[in-house]
């Protein structure tokens, strides 16, 4: 049998086979990597949108995210009823990025509820309402809400700046308004204005911040620590053209505005005050005059008046010389205000009384130096309270003598002459008093009534005050609490007093100070009701380039009432002009501290004015 011929072009049985293995084999291979392909899109998907390995999502929203400033308020000044002298209000700037307000020449208006901030949604369709503008419409809007001319908002919101004002210094409900007009490119920036209700009055005391908020004076200045408060932050997202997007989450976090300082400064006793020292200016054509009225057991200041008092509002106005108080910085020589801290003296130390006797020359050589009085008068035979009522200079060195130079000057240190007192106020001047030591053969003795010595008229006054309170010394104060934002009050720690004299020996130097009003002509610091008593003060006026004396210093400081004194009231008088002796502020005084007595309600005196002899037999 013949063989039989295969057909070349079949391959034979296991040929095909292989063949048939080899292409399911390809198949695998490409549908492995087919799958493959696919994980690694669908693991890439999931890290974008799902685990954003690559923080994209957080970048988009970065790029949204604005942080707008919430700033805190300067806290208030109030005097000691409540009133506010100082406070901060927040105004706003209308801006525009010219370059973001150009692409939009048409533009959706999301429509806001204006109770809840959050967009409107039309129950219709379920989707925000949104309401379409022109460019002109939305400026016409924005122009009628600023009330302001069309062409002017135009000509402010047209260019290529990416920053410019359109109107400066609006109100809150004013930038709510324009906020919810959504104009895309407008802004607005809060800023503080502070402003000073009461303007003039306790200007000098309250100070002043600069327009960038700089404090430069007053309290405004010392107590800036606690007036500064904390701004905080608003945080949201915004599309664009800057405006917020509705759906979008805001956080805020509050600022905590700063504190406020209550003054122990009356305001209504602080604008009478400042209304004599200027009348009394222009009486005598002084170069200043200053008004000190202080509250005895306390040692708080009720008012610190300055002539030519200057208004923060418009501090360009006034002379620089007006800017600081005068009763802290300024420093005068106290004249024989001075010589009620000499008889105490002399008490205290057990060297004399009241009643003690003097037989007075018409003028007085001691070491060379010789000393006189301001009036004429013969040998006569006067108490150490007749020497203090008619200021005798010759009488009071005659008995100061028996102090030495070291206990003069020891009883000057406790009465704080020479050392700032420590009030709440900036640029107040310690005066100026030389170590004993120092002194030269005059100056020994004039120190005893008020000369070769400087103070300022704040501390006079602390000098009295101290007669006043028993012979206890305060340090005189004008803050009286603070109140945190959060409503808690603060109480300052009151300084602990010095005890400078006895209440025995406080009690002889008031007697002897009432003999002032009611054993001489000086009657017309009387207040009807009352007793009063209190000192007169003349000395010369240092020039102010230092070289000898320019003019006086007239001052006058009292208390009432005198059986248990509440309250001083100091009176300084800088180079008034005329005749010195004819100065006087008897009757400021009189004015000042009566209304002082009626509007703290304080009872007339029941008992009669002491009367201490000025001459003996």
């Amino acid at each position: 049998m013949a063989p039989v011929a295969q057909n070349p072009a079949r391959p034979a049985q296991g040929a095909g086979q292989e063949l048939n293995k080899l292409g399911r084999g390809r198949m695998r291979i490409g549908f492995a990597l087919m799958m493959a392909f696919l994980l690694v899109i669908g693991g890439r998907l999931v890290m974008v949108q799902g685990l954003d390995v690559g923080n994209m999502a957080q970048a988009a929203e970065n790029q949204r995210t604005v942080v707008q400033t919430l700033p805190a308020l300067r806290g208030k000044i109030i005097d000691s009823k409540g009133k506010v002298l100082a406070e901060s209000i927040i105004r706003y700037n209308i801006t525009v990025s010219q370059v973001n307000f150009a692409e939009y020449p048409e533009y959706d208006h999301y429509v806001v509820d204006p109770e809840t901030g959050k967009a409107e949604i039309d129950p219709a369709t379920g989707t925000y309402k949104i309401l379409k503008y022109t460019q002109d419409e939305g400026l016409q809007q924005l122009a009628d809400v600023l009330g302001l001319k069309f062409a002017d908002v135009k000509k402010a919101a047209t260019g290529d700046k990416t920053f410019n004002y359109i109107t400066q210094d609006v109100s809150p409900l004013v930038e709510k308004e324009v906020a919810a007009l959504g104009i895309p490119g407008i802004y607005s920036e809060a800023v503080t204005k502070r402003v000073y209700p009461m303007g003039a009055v306790g200007g000098p005391i309250v100070g002043f911040v600069d327009a960038e908020g700089k404090p430069l004076a007053g309290i405004e200045q010392t107590m800036n620590d606690r007036l500064t408060g904390t701004d905080g932050k608003r945080t949201y997202q915004a599309g664009k053209n800057g405006i917020i997007i509705p759906t979008a989450p805001v956080r805020t976090e509050p600022a905590v505005d700063g504190q406020t300082v209550q003054l122990t400064i009356d305001q209504d006793i602080q604008y009478y005050a400042q209304q004599a020292a200027q009348q009394q200016k222009q009486q005598y054509s002084a170069e200043w005059v200053s008004i000190t009225v202080t509250q005895v057991k306390t040692g708080k200041v009720i008012a610190l008046a300055d002539s030519d008092s200057y208004d923060p509002n418009n501090v360009a106005a006034s002379d620089p010389k007006n800017i600081g108080s005068r009763t802290v910085s300024s420093v005068v020589e106290p004249g024989s205000t001075s010589k009620i801290m000499t008889a105490s003296a002399l008490v205290e130390e057990g060297l004399a009384t009241p009643m003690s006797q003097y037989l007075v020359p018409p003028t007085l050589t001691i070491d060379g130096q010789t000393f006189s009085d301001a009036f004429v008068h013969g040998t006569e035979k006067r108490t150490l309270a007749g020497i203090i009522a008619d200021s005798m200079n010759t009488g009071t060195v005659m008995a100061g003598s028996k102090l030495t130079p070291q206990q003069r000057y020891d009883y000057m240190r406790k009465f704080g002459v020479g050392e700032k007192t420590g009030i709440e106020l900036p640029g107040e001047s310690p005066g100026i008093l030389a170590d004993w030591r120092n002194w030269d053969g005059r100056q020994q003795y004039t120190v005893l009534f008020g000369q070769g010595v400087a103070q300022t008229p704040l501390q006079t006054s602390q000098i009295f005050q101290t007669v006043a309170n028993n012979g206890v010394r305060l340090k005189p104060t004008v803050i009286d609490s603070f109140t945190h934002a959060d409503g808690t009050v603060e109480t300052p720690a009151k300084a602990p007093g010095v005890k400078v004299l006895s209440p025995a020996t406080a009690k002889d130097a008031r007697d002897m100070l009432e003999g002032v009003v009611t054993m001489t002509d000086y009657k017309v610091v009387g207040i009807p009701g009352y007793r009063t008593g209190g000192k007169t003060g003349t000395s010369e006026a240092p020039a102010d380039n230092g070289v000898g004396f320019q003019g006086y210093t007239a001052s006058f400081i009292g208390m009432a009432p005198m059986e248990d004194p509440e309250y001083v009231v100091g009176i300084t008088v800088q180079r008034p002009q005329g005749d010195i002796y004819g100065v006087t502020q008897g009757y400021t005084f009189n004015q000042v501290m009566g209304q002082v007595l009626r509007s703290y309600d304080v009872p007339p005196s029941t008992t009669p004015p002491v009367m201490p002899p000025k001459f003996y037999k």
